[in-house]
């Protein structure tokens, strides 16, 4: 395990594309994506639901870079979809979903839409996506173990899909998924590896590529992906969650460097603090996987900052970070 880490952050961010009149999904998404251009900063591309697009940007080391990216790419999106005369919409779930089918062409789609029958026919929820890059891949398997109990409050502050008195619903549709929510403890990348070709051999997920997991190792480069945050409502909540993905893999690489042991957390525990974070947000109760006990979703966030806070002033990102929280909270 290497003894630096490093200090790159990516941003995958997910659409939604409305009618402006009537706020429904509408099946856009090729004609939005034909009007796009890759550029050094951002990477376009499809979606599962062909009423959503995602925008990428490149490896970023700070997070003023990262936020002119975000902007830069959420700019060309939202003039793309208006020339084809659509709305652009950074929501988890939509307002109003579309009346039809909605799965984009594609043979790794219809594989999908194969395995997971009705959970795929009205599954529109958009997420934002973190990749924290790691040396390799057994740093990235050890992260995974640390960071295992601040999922639910990315999820808290994060929030953005209030339905059916949730304040994340796409946390709710994504839970229908085999094996979402926490990922489970793992000795290394090659029994993460084993697991996650275990699942694929007993047809619950598509193949390696898919796992359901709110953080698991990214596909192709050595990254830390945390997939918990739902679409961003504005760039800095975008930045905020980032900030914090990357302190979490910094602070983690720490402790494991120094020979801590993974937190100490019942899986129940953590599910149950998942949930509540969807129910209730940053506004009511989670759940301290510690104590084991209902706390104010506000109090784990102060917890999360001073887990973090040395990693974040080490990088100066420590007052960009505790303004953004005190715009959210």
């Amino acid at each position: 395990m290497a003894d630096a880490c490093a200090d790159t952050v990516g941003v995958e961010e997910e659409f939604l594309l409305v009618d402006p009149a009537s706020r429904r999904t509408v099946m856009r998404a090729n004609a939005v994506l034909a009007r796009l251009h890759d550029t050094e900063l951002t990477k376009f591309h499809p979606e599962l639901a062909g009423t959503q697009v995602e925008a990428s940007t490149g490896p970023c080391t700070s997070m003023t870079a990262l936020g002119e990216a975000l902007t830069h790419a959420r700019a060309m999106v939202a003039d793309a979809a208006r020339e084809e005369g659509v709305d652009l919409l950074s929501r988890g779930t939509p307002v109003k979903t579309a009346t039809h089918p909605i799965v984009t062409e594609g043979t790794r789609y219809h594989r999908i839409l194969d395995a997971y029958a009705g959970v795929i026919e009205d599954y529109e929820a958009s997420g934002c996506h973190v990749h924290v890059g790691v040396p390799d891949r057994e740093t990235a398997v050890a992260v995974l173990n640390h960071v295992r109990p601040w999922l639910p409050t990315l999820l808290a502050l994060s929030a953005n899909s209030p339905d059916r008195g949730y304040a994340s619903w796409r946390t709710v549709l994504q839970s229908r998924f085999p094996g979402a929510g926490v990922p489970p403890l793992f000795s290394g990348a090659e029994e993460y590896d084993a697991h996650v070709g275990r699942m694929v051999a007993c047809g619950t997920l598509v193949d390696r590529s898919q796992s359901f997991w709110l953080v698991r190792l990214g596909s192709s480069l050595p990254t830390v992906e945390f997939r918990v945050a739902d679409a961003a409502a504005e760039v800095d909540d975008a930045v905020l969650q980032a900030a914090l993905c990357r302190a979490l893999v910094h602070t983690a690489h720490d402790d494991i460097l120094s020979g801590k042991e993974p937190p100490a957390v019942r899986d129940d525990v953590l599910a149950a603090a998942v949930w509540a974070a969807s129910r209730y947000g940053i506004d009511g109760a989670g759940v301290d996987p510690w104590r084991e006990c209902r706390v104010p979703a506000t109090a784990l966030v102060d917890d999360l900052l001073k887990h973090v806070t040395s990693a974040l002033d080490a990088r100066g990102e420590l007052s960009l970070v505790l303004g953004l929280v005190a715009a959210r909270v």
